[in-house]
């Protein structure tokens, strides 16, 4: 069925489509990364895709455990999911820092400005709430 028929189709049952959550607007930029992520930097895809759905279970499993244990994630500052979760992203970052910082005195001329800001971020949010949101996720949480 085409997309323009089955949106005439729910308009005539009195189906009022949605393609996003509620109060957010900007999920399809997030899923659209994910599907970039799978598709061209994780583990490989099957060219003619999967034969059974054992084997697309099999991917996801291997997909899942890439992309939360040895995928580095640029907002994460280059460290895993699991680094972040497990609290093992500060030594990481700290010992970053002192790596670059070292670099940059023992070569000060490939450096035109400072190094690159290794300082952790207090959270991450696939959608950003306001101040006082994140005040009350973070007293919930302790």
């Amino acid at each position: 069925m085409k997309a323009k028929t089955f949106l005439a189709t729910l308009e005539f049952l009195g189906v009022q489509s949605s393609f996003s959550r509620p109060r957010v607007s900007n999920d399809n930029a997030y899923s659209e990364s994910l599907f970039r992520t799978m598709k061209y930097d994780g583990p490989t895809l099957p060219a003619n895709g999967f034969k059974t759905l054992k084997q697309a279970r099999e991917w996801i499993s291997e997909f899942s455990h890439w992309y939360n244990n040895i995928h580095m994630h640029s907002s994460l500052k280059f460290v895993t999911p699991n680094d972040r979760h497990n609290g093992d992203d500060k030594a990481i970052l700290e010992n970053r820092k002192k790596v670059y910082e070292e670099a940059k005195k023992n070569n000060p001329n490939r450096w035109s400005g400072k190094t690159r800001n290794w300082e952790l971020e207090e959270t991450v949010a696939l959608n950003p709430t306001s101040d006082e949101e994140h005040k009350l996720i973070r007293n919930q949480s302790k």
